[in-house]
């Protein structure tokens, strides 16, 4: 760039030179760098044509002018991993410098919403999904997408509705990973004791039995993060209340949460509090992930987001998943596999570098990016034509392929206030504690629910 303005520069000045010899110059006669008059201009040059070149002419990568997009995210254990994947795309684009900052988890969304609205705040931002997603977009502080992004078209209208703003329509986020729950499972304990992946609730209990039996807590599960509790209520309850068909006729009003097959899935989870630790409601999240690391517990109820921790913490742990088998009289009789989009990647309406955030986030919605975000974070990317490399990655794939179920609560009861989840974790937690019965819960639940949702007839 520097070069071409050097050039067009001369080019001026030697117009003016030659115009300046044309004619005498007066006394009173203006300095000779003066611009002269189009007329006096010799007659075989054409001094219009320069610029016009340059009004055409792109500017190369390093001449651009050098910008830092700032990236926020939830996702502190993934900081490494997003360094070396923007640095791929720095390479790419010489002038731009991509800065991620993760915070913690619980108080993301009240940083973000607060970054939003002034200067500081970032350029990218990563989103909720679903319900999570409405507040920012009501709050006009994300650019529409639609229209401006096109790998967009790589996503099915089912991913995108969880970065779609329920009101207008518009898409604000680029799809980023998808989420499923499962049974992780220590194969060195389950070997030790001589037991296998069960295939039936007889098989499964068998196996809680055993693991209590030989001193292990059986089921590493959290009650005190009450966000938790619904995990583990859809990853042994799904097929219970009938998962796929139940959420199509509670959506159509022909049914509701307190359903007698409802009640039971509910139940279950009061059913298998004798398999978790003692005083589970004083057992944190990370208290949960830790007793099964430590291999002082068989089974870890969760989602696929956690593969990359156990990898990172417990590299040489040597873990399984399996599918829950549906309890009796469950309304499916397979074993399903809940998941959901778990968020996107979306534009701050007030970013002073709008145009490379947008050209970011679309670069997020590649086969590149996708492909570098299942191997290094270890999750689901929804980008057609990604593979997962680790073999328990590729597990849930395959399970989420063969047997798909939404995680109901998050993905269609997020929309208001209270949402499902919440209303679910509290009540199961005072479940557990012997302050609800599953009815009692189920009612509440509906309850609050039914103070913002209206079924679909």
């Amino acid at each position: 760039m520097k070069s071409t303005l050097l050039k067009l520069t001369v080019f001026i000045l030697l117009l003016v030179v030659v115009a300046g010899c044309a004619q005498q110059p007066a006394a009173t006669q203006a300095p000779a760098q003066q611009k002269p008059a189009a007329t006096q201009a010799p007659a075989q040059e054409k001094p219009t044509e320069a610029p016009k070149e340059m009004a055409t002419e792109a500017p190369k990568a390093e001449e651009m002018a050098p910008v830092t997009l700032t990236v926020w995210s939830w996702r502190t254990e993934d900081e490494d991993a997003y360094n070396e994947i923007f640095d791929v795309y720095e390479k790419e684009h010489p002038n731009v410098t991509v800065e991620f900052v993760p915070f913690v988890a619980t108080d993301y969304n009240n940083i973000l919403a607060t970054g939003l609205t002034g200067e500081g705040g970032p350029d990218v931002v990563q989103l909720r999904a679903y319900g999570g997603l409405q507040p920012l977009v009501e709050a006009g502080q994300l650019e529409p997408l639609d229209g401006k992004v096109a790998t967009l078209s790589n996503f099915s209208p089912d991913l995108l509705k969880g970065a779609m703003g329920v009101k207008d329509g518009h898409i604000y986020g680029v799809p980023f990973g998808i989420q499923t729950l499962a049974a992780y499972y220590n194969k060195g304990i389950f070997d030790k004791l001589g037991l296998s992946e069960p295939t039936t609730w007889d098989e499964f209990i068998n196996a809680l039995e055993t693991l209590k039996k030989e001193g292990y807590i059986p089921i590493a599960a959290p009650a005190k993060d009450t966000w938790m509790l619904p995990i583990i209520h859809e990853t042994v309850g799904a097929p219970r209340y009938g998962g796929p068909e139940f959420e199509k006729k509670i959506l159509a009003g022909e049914t509701d949460f307190t359903d007698p097959n409802y009640v039971a899935s509910i139940q279950l989870v009061k059913d298998l509090q004798p398999y978790m630790p003692d005083n589970v409601v004083g057992v944190s999240y990370q208290d949960s992930r830790t007793l099964f690391l430590t291999e002082r517990a068989g089974i870890f109820l969760g989602g696929s987001f956690e593969v990359g921790y156990w990898r990172n913490e417990g590299p040489d742990l040597d873990i399984g998943i399996f599918r829950v088998p549906p309890a009796p009289d469950s309304v499916i009789d397979h074993p399903l596999t809940p998941g959901w989009m778990d968020g996107s990647y979306g534009v701050n309406a007030n970013s002073d570098a709008k145009e490379e955030a947008i050209k970011l986030v679309e670069w997020m919605g590649t086969k590149e990016f996708g492909q570098m975000f299942t191997e290094k974070i270890k999750q689901l990317s929804p980008v057609p034509g990604t593979e997962p490399k680790d073999p328990v990655l590729a597990q849930f794939a395959k399970f989420y392929e063969e047997t798909p179920a939404s995680y109901m609560l998050l993905v269609d009861f997020r929309y208001g206030d209270p949402s499902g989840t919440t209303l679910l974790g509290n009540g199961i937690q005072k479940m557990l504690l012997g302050e609800m019965t599953a009815e009692e819960v189920a009612q509440s639940l509906q309850e609050g629910i039914s103070q913002w949702f209206k079924p679909k007839k």
